[in-house]
């Protein structure tokens, strides 16, 4: 049983971590911490574990995993085992986004430049047209 001093008030892990207590709040809910109960004054506890899950979720959100993928794998953790091999198939996912994402912006790139290459200026009927560079095909 963990000793009452170990136990940190929500507050204290919020001004250690530099999340908003809001943000805190929000993983509790979604189940990425685990609380230790609450004070008579109905504030949550954590463990000094939290700290470890908070790195690890802002890490795990900055490489562009979700919070539903990193709850499963704090899942996996809380049962014993490392999620390395799950986390692993999900950056590799991640991956093939990324190139399909940068294969789609090479090929905006070039209409971009044909569009802005083609510019001839202002045309003779400018009523008939909103803007000549878009409406090219």
């Amino acid at each position: 049983m963990l000793v009452q001093e170990e136990l940190k008030r929500i507050g204290a892990v919020a001004k250690e971590s530099g999340l908003p207590i809001k943000t805190i709040r929000y993983y509790d809910e979604l189940g990425l911490l685990k609380t230790y109960g609450r004070t008579e004054g109905n504030y949550r506890l954590f463990n000094s574990d939290v700290f470890g899950r908070l790195r690890f979720i802002k890490r795990a959100q900055n490489l562009g995993l979700t919070l539903l993928e990193i709850k499963e794998f704090l899942e996996v953790h809380d049962q014993g085992d490392l999620p390395c091999d799950h986390i692993k198939v999900k950056l590799t996912d991640k991956l093939d986004e990324i190139e399909q994402q940068l294969q789609q912006l090479q090929i905006l790139k070039q209409e971009l430049k044909g569009l802005l290459s083609g510019w001839e200026g202002v045309p003779n009927h400018i009523d008939e047209t909103i803007c000549p560079i878009l409406e090219r095909v």
